[in-house]
Parts: C-alpha cells; sequence; structure tokens
C-alpha cells in the first residue's frame, strides 16, 4: 500500500483529541500498539513439499481488559494492516463499553489455494507459534476475512492441546458444539441492522422509500442485505470480489443468496420454490457499486475501498461502514462538505465484537443463552451506544466519526488515568 493504515487510522484519533480533556499519558499510551509479534509458519502440504507462511498477532491496547480481534487469511496481510485493525478494534470496544482492548491477527495467504488439510495444518501451527501470545484473560482471537467457527474450532482444540485441558474462552466464534454462542455467526450483520435502524429514527424517510446498495456479499454483507430487505428497504445493488448487480426497481435478495450459496457467483434472480429465473438487471464493478444515486451505501467488503479519489463521486446520503476502514481520512473531509452521514465502523461492524464478548462471558460461566437473549442484549447495547454517539455529534457539532472516537477516549481515559498519570503523581 501506498501509504501507511496505521498513520491514517491515527489522523482520526488527533481530530478527536480536541473535544476531550485527557492527561498527556493517554494519548501516548494510544499512539502505540503495546506489542506485536510476527512468526512463521511451516507447514506441510498436500504433495509432501514445504511452505512457510507469515503470521502476526498485535495487542493493541489492554488499559480496559484482555485484548479481543480476529485472525483474518488474505493475501495482503501486513503488519500494518493488523496493527491498524488492532488500532480500530481497541476503539470498538470502548464504544460499546466492553471490558475488553484491541488486538488483530493474520496471515499472508490466498486460502482458496490450499486444501482443508493445508488450512487445518496452516491454523494449528499458527496457535503453536503464538501460544505464548494469547489467552482468555490475555488476549482472545476470533474470525475475520476467510476464517469461520471451523478454524476457530480447530485454534482452540489446539490451544486445549498445548494447555493440556479445555480452554473453550481462548477463541470465540467457534461452532456451536464446542462451546460458541448462538447468534454468532449473524452477529455483525445484525448489530449493524439495530444500528441503521436507530439512525434512520432521526432522518424523516421509511424503509419503502429507501434506496440502499451493498458492496461485500459474504457473511455479514449478505445477512444484512437480506435483514433489509425483510424490513422493507429497497436493496438495489449488491456485489462480491467478482462484481455485482443493480436493478432500479430492487433485488430479490433471499433468491441471490441461495443462488451465491449453490453456485458461488450473483446474479439478480427471483425464485419460486426450486425454480429461479433471471430478472432484468444491470451487471457492475464495484467501484460502480460505491456510485451509484442511493440512500445508503454499505461498504461491507475490506479497507480503503472509498478514498480521496473516488470520494467526490459518492451520491449515497448515508454510509454505514460493516468493513473495516473502508474510508480513509483524505475522504472523511471530502463527504463531511457534501453532508454526507458517514456512521463509523468501530460503531457499525461492532456487533461481532459484542457477541463475542457474551460467548467469552457464557463460555467463563458454563451458562449458555438462546438466540432471543442474545439478539435482546445487542440491540439493547448497539441502540444505546448509537444513540450517545448520536448525541454527541449534535453537542459538538462533529462528524459520527469524530464522535465516536470522543466517546471511546473518554472511556478509555478513565481507565488509563484510575491507574496514575502524570497529573497524580505531581499534584
Amino acid at each position: 500500500m501506498s501509504y501507511s493504515l496505521l498513520s491514517d487510522a491515527n489522523q482520526r484519533l488527533e481530530k478527536a483529541l480536541r473535544y476531550v480533556s485527557l492527561s498527556d499519558d493517554v494519548t501516548e499510551r494510544l499512539r502505540y500498539p503495546k506489542a506485536s509479534l510476527s512468526v512463521s509458519i511451516p507447514v506441510r502440504m498436500d504433495d509432501g513439499s514445504l511452505r512457510v507462511f507469515q503470521g502476526y498477532r498485535v495487542r493493541y491496547d489492554d488499559s480496559r481488559g484482555p485484548t479481543k480481534g480476529g485472525v483474518r487469511f488474505h493475501p495482503h496481510v501486513t503488519l500494518d494492516e493488523v496493527q491498524s485493525l488492532a488500532f480500530w478494534m481497541t476503539f470498538k470496544c470502548a464504544v460499546l463499553n466492553l471490558p475488553f482492548g484491541g488486538a488483530k491477527g493474520g496471515i499472508t495467504l490466498n486460502p482458496k489455494e490450499l486444501s482443508k488439510f493445508e488450512l487445518e495444518r496452516l491454523s494449528r501451527g499458527y496457535v503453536d507459534a503464538i501460544a505464548d501470545f494469547i489467552g482468555p484473560d490475555i488476549d482472545i482471537p476470533a474470525p475475520d476475512v476467510y476464517t469461520n467457527p471451523m478454524i476457530m474450532g480447530w485454534m482452540m482444540d489446539q490451544y486445549s492441546i498445548i494447555q493440556r485441558k479445555i480452554i473453550p474462552a481462548v477463541v470465540t466464534g467457534k461452532p456451536i458444539s464446542m462451546g460458541g454462542s448462538l447468534g454468532r455467526e449473524t452477529a455483525t450483520a445484525m448489530g449493524a441492522f439495530f444500528v441503521i435502524q436507530t439512525a434512520m429514527t432521526h432522518f424523516s424517510q421509511s424503509p419503502a422509500q429507501t434506496t440502499v446498495a451493498i458492496q461485500g456479499f459474504g457473511n455479514a454483507g449478505a445477512v444484512l442485505a437480506e435483514l433489509m430487505f425483510r424490513a422493507g428497504y429497497q436493496v438495489v445493488a449488491v456485489s462480491d470480489s467478482q462484481g455485482g448487480v443493480y436493478a432500479k426497481q430492487g433485488l430479490d435478495i433471499p433468491s441471490i443468496r441461495r443462488l451465491k450459496d449453490s453456485s458461488r457467483g450473483i446474479r439478480a434472480v427471483y425464485c419460486e420454490g426450486s425454480v429461479c429465473s433471471t430478472v432484468e438487471h444491470a451487471s457492475i464493478t464495484n467501484e460502480e457499486l460505491l456510485e451509484l444515486d442511493v440512500d445508503i451505501l454499505i461498504p461491507a467488503a475490506l479497507e480503503n475501498q472509498i478514498t480521496a479519489e473516488n470520494a467526490d463521486k459518492i451520491r449515497a446520503r448515508y454510509v454505514f461502514e460493516v468493513a473495516n476502514g473502508p474510508t480513509n481520512s483524505a475522504a472523511d473531509a471530502i463527504l463531511e462538505a457534501k453532508g454526507i452521514h458517514v456512521f463509523p465502523d468501530i460503531l457499525v461492524n461492532a456487533g461481532g465484537v459484542t457477541v463475542s464478548y457474551y460467548e467469552w462471558v457464557q463460555n467463563r460461566s458454563g451458562f449458555y443463552w438462546s438466540l432471543d437473549e442474545v439478539n435482546r442484549r445487542l440491540e439493547q447495547s448497539m441502540t444505546a451506544e448509537t444513540e450517545k454517539i448520536w448525541a454527541i455529534a449534535q453537542e459538538l457539532s462533529v462528524s459520527l466519526r469524530t464522535a465516536a472516537y470522543v466517546h471511546a477516549l473518554n472511556r478509555l481515559g478513565d481507565a488509563i488515568q484510575a491507574k496514575g498519570t502524570q497529573d497524580y503523581y505531581v499534584s
């Protein structure tokens, strides 16, 4: 990448610092990750050859509790990216008032090129390499891009083998049969849906009058698309890594999801029973989807999708960031000047880590909740924090992103100051 993601993330921190009164100790602590680990993971491939993969784990800040964050398998994983994601996780956990700090991990590879056996050996090898760096009271990994409950189960099992006892709370996002929480797989989408529903009450616009475009039709994007479709929103465009579809009259999202699950592709279809028919639509690129004239734009793919190069072409009235860091700081200023309301990732996609927290609590207590209980608690948390951030934005006349960082900074500042700062020691 031509710029540092972490430096870009820190620009958001600097902007929010103008609106808080914190000790210099707090800002100094938050400028740097607490610990960064780079590891080499040797894997015996199915053909007998040996490949060595590069892996990372970063614990950014643990002022509020053990660190928490996903592990992604992707060709573009770098230490800078992982540090940036750990930075965002620190603020995300604070925004939702979770007793966690932020962490992230990743391995640089294309997981589609590996067999299931190779992926298992890689996942277990990663845990072998970072076992001393993680733990239920230290750092708790979770799923992220191209990782799933099966991979989390392998990781939990490998850690338990190393420790010679069953420790389900070391990893979240596990299969239900291994201590996973009901609602975890849909938590990111469900949390985003609760944010959207809460936010849209502040604008005089009904779901039936609201058009939506979603970039990214993976686990979070596809589930969110269906939630919005069933709530009456007009979802007119969706896309995956290969491109997307657009239909001005709206798409039948459940039918598209069925096609995607069966053929791994996206087409605008309508299904009745087992019979599906292609409906009129336009094929579009991911870049074209971002520039559609819609009410709500939802980037739910990868980071750095809205930049200074294309921000002026964004025509949506509201942007809800389901991906991590889809809008860079240079684009923020352009979108704000255009009057576009951007609801930031550290709020919108925090449903995943919130239900991960619920899973961790259930693992620690040995008492497991119903799906209704999980979703009730999630809705309560997402709604409350959205309203608080909206109120801060109105009170300070700042963007919603800055308001979210102010909200998180106040909570992080309280935790850091509780341990003693310069003001305490020199008074």
